[in-house]
């Protein structure tokens, strides 16, 4: 017997023996320990207990936290509204034909007008795969009978200026929408090069606007509204039949530099200038779709990049440029 430095009882000392070889068959299955792959079965019996119940406390407990977070969400409607949620409380724009999905981050509208060489068919394309729903979507009884959840849709009269039911929102008015040459009949424009591009105020649950004051006093509205939207707030204002028709989110759209604004040319909405407040709150109705205006550029000059700008206007969004707030931003070129 040695001691633990190496030396034998008698002050000799013992060299280290080389360990004794084993193939790997051995350590696959020793018969003389009866070790499976380095490990008794004893020891493999305890190792396998362990983990089944350590992971098993895992999924329970990740289980349990999942099933809490989900009792806290709801179906229908985001848990975080307006200024408490992440959106906020101040939508922005959208435009659409949007370019193709591989230059998803650009703004850039730029194809080539004219029947013989044009490439303006794909911006069409897809200007007509987003305006399907309002283009086919109708508010008759065989609809509703197909999709049960569907929300009851009225006609809110001219630009929506009336209010619908409680229990219904307003339908979309597609001879409103769709007039002029804003039609896919004429390929909204694009094939003459004067184009018509789709605008649209982007969801936020709940979200209701505040027009501004209906009034024939233009020293009432706050100064940064653009003078045309004053002349119109007041020209209707100063009718009865049209005073309705203020209660809505006023639309402005200009070139951002002043080279932009002569090379845009004339500018034309449809249906108006502006999105009834009628069509608000969107509350995750089902059939709901947001209301649209189209810009139709009458002349802009071609061969030429012309940035354009589309501003919001009520009393409760902002405008922000860089975060792009209560307004849109596009740039056209039509060689």
């Amino acid at each position: 017997m040695t001691g633990g430095d190496g030396k034998k009882p008698n002050g000799g000392f013992e060299f280290a023996k080389k360990p004794e070889e084993s193939s790997f068959g051995q350590f696959l299955f020793n018969p003389e320990t009866g070790a499976l792959l380095g490990r008794t079965p004893s020891s493999w019996a305890k190792i396998i207990i362990f983990y089944i119940i350590y992971y098993a406390f895992l999924a329970g407990f990740f289980t349990v936290m999942l099933l809490i977070f989900f009792q806290t969400l709801q179906d229908d409607k985001p848990q975080w509204e307006n200024k408490d949620g992440i959106i906020g409380s101040n939508p922005g724009l959208g435009f659409r034909p949007s370019p193709d999905q591989k230059y998803i981050e650009s703004t850039l509208i730029w194809y080539r007008s004219g029947n013989a060489n044009g490439n303006w068919e794909p911006w069409v394309m897809r200007l007509k795969e987003f305006l399907n729903d309002y283009d086919v979507h109708d508010n008759k009884s065989s609809s509703r009978k197909r999709d049960r959840d569907l929300v009851e849709q009225e006609d809110c009269g001219k630009f929506a200026s009336q209010q619908p039911g409680r229990n219904s929102i307003c339908k979309i008015n597609k001879e409103e929408l769709f007039q002029g040459d804003c039609t896919l009949e004429n390929n909204f424009g694009f094939e003459t090069g004067t184009p018509c591009i789709l605008l649209k105020v982007n969801r936020i649950y709940g979200w209701e606007p505040l027009p501004y004051e209906s009034t024939t006093e233009k020293e009432r509205l706050p100064e940064e509204v653009p003078e045309d939207i004053k002349n119109k707030i007041i020209e209707y204002a100063g009718k009865e039949e049209t005073k309705a028709l203020n209660d809505r989110i006023w639309l402005d759209c200009y070139g951002i530099h002043p080279a932009d604004k002569e090379n845009l040319g004339e500018l034309t909405y449809y249906p108006d200038q502006g999105f009834s407040s009628n069509y608000y709150p969107y509350l995750n109705q089902k059939g709901y779709l947001s209301p649209a205006v189209f810009i139709q550029l009458k002349n802009p000059k071609k061969g030429v990049m012309i940035a354009v700008e589309c501003k919001a206007w009520a009393e409760n969004i902002e405008h922000d440029s860089m975060e792009r707030r209560g307004l849109a931003h596009f740039e056209v070129m039509i060689d």
